[in-house]
């Protein structure tokens, strides 16, 4: 079996104020991130698999808020 990388950690990250089209620009700048595996945005939220060797919840919270949001973890 061997799984390809280390299992990728899931965290929700609550986004104030984002709107689907400002979600999916958001998602994006997480999806580009080395070590983000996928970043699906939702209502006011944004679920990210990335590998926790790579980056921090921190990173991540970094990364949405250069994008004009505040964020955390829901």
């Amino acid at each position: 079996m061997g799984s390809m990388t280390n299992k990728a950690t899931r965290v929700l990250l609550g986004v104030r104020g984002m709107s689907r089209e400002a979600g999916t620009t958001v998602s994006e700048a997480l999806a580009a991130l080395p070590g983000v595996v996928k970043a699906t945005p939702d209502e006011g939220q944004i679920e990210v698999h990335y590998d926790p060797s790579q980056l921090t919840v921190m990173d991540l919270v970094r990364a949405v808020r250069r994008q004009g949001f505040l964020a955390g973890m829901l």
